[in-house]
């Protein structure tokens, strides 16, 4: 279990202000947290288990297919401005 004196210089080491009261709910929170990294450490390792196609799917894409599209100057022409082969937009920057 992670002490109280370890959660205040964790604290202090993380420049955080804990209150008294605080710290014995941080340090059970904490000893929980590390209880749950430990059991995960403590998983059989599984590398003998293969993952990469445990649905049998076969071909889950769809094809490409490609479409005539629109002509750029076509397009441009219904915008005022446009200019090179491209839209001219207003520079938007907030900060």
């Amino acid at each position: 279990m992670i002490t109280k004196e370890e959660v205040s210089k964790i604290a202090k080491l993380a420049k955080l202000s804990v209150d008294e009261n605080e710290i014995e709910q941080l340090s059970e929170d904490m000893s929980r947290i590390i209880e749950f990294a430990d059991s995960i450490n403590n998983v059989v390792e599984t590398a003998d288990v293969e993952f990469e196609n445990i649905n049998n799917i076969s071909n889950a894409f769809n094809e490409d297919i490609v479409l005539d599209s629109y002509d750029r100057d076509e397009i441009l022409k219904n915008r005022e401005g446009g200019e090179n082969g491209y839209f001219v937009i207003r520079k938007s920057l907030r900060g």
